[in-house]
């Protein structure tokens, strides 16, 4: 009898620590979900903060940055230049989440609509086609689904990549647009650096509806 209950006693305490483990690991992993603020809808009133022009009259896929503590986004008229915003060093830091058009759902390239966004790091990317981006330079262009990017790459070319995998030479390095010299977004945001501190100060710049004015 008093080896049944040792073994018993012994199957009880095995039960209790798997229990216990299991609700512990359910526990950690919720802690992990965070809920990403939502997308904005594109409209006219939307700034691109490099260009400092109107997003929504820019062909091909654009982007919006939500900062922490900002409910309005940062605008930008191109992937290129949404990605460059997380690469530059004297850029904010507290990003909330980062969208970009989804052109599998586009309507068109030169216009492919207002709403339809997908969080950047879930994404596929086409780097090096011959589609160019809203300002003319070279693209990263996003898609929800690996099939949809690999049909454009077969039609466009270029090489599909998850979003971690994106060169950066790809997105800061120098490039020609037209029959001007578009230069790495490092140097253009250093020659435009005294113009984005009298319009916008990152701490607060999304109290004026993230126009970069």
């Amino acid at each position: 009898m008093l080896f049944c209950s040792a073994k018993n006693s012994k199957s009880l305490l095995v039960i209790v620590l798997t229990l216990g483990l299991t609700f512990s690991l359910t526990a950690c992993n919720e802690e992990e979900v965070v809920d990403l603020p939502p997308a904005a809808p594109l409209t006219h009133e939307a700034i691109g903060y490099y260009c400092n022009m109107t997003v929504a009259e820019h062909p091909g896929p654009k982007g919006q940055i939500k900062l922490q503590g900002q409910s309005k986004p940062v605008w930008f008229s191109s992937v290129r230049d949404t990605i460059a915003f997380t690469l530059l060093p004297e850029e904010p830091k507290n990003i909330a989440a980062i969208y970009v058009t989804d052109m599998s759902k586009a309507d068109t390239w030169e216009k492919p609509g207002t709403g339809k966004w997908i969080e950047a790091k879930s994404a596929m990317f086409v780097t090096g086609s011959n589609k160019k981006g809203g300002m003319g330079a070279p693209e990263a262009v996003p898609f929800s689904t690996k099939a949809a990017a690999d049909k454009f790459a077969e039609q466009f070319g270029g090489k599909v990549v998850a979003f971690s995998e994106i060169p950066k030479s790809s997105i800061l390095g120098a490039v020609e647009v037209g029959s001007q010299h578009h230069v790495k977004n490092e140097t253009v945001n250093q020659d435009t650096s005294k113009s984005h501190e009298k319009k916008m100060d990152p701490g607060t710049s999304m109290n004026h509806n993230g126009h970069g004015k």
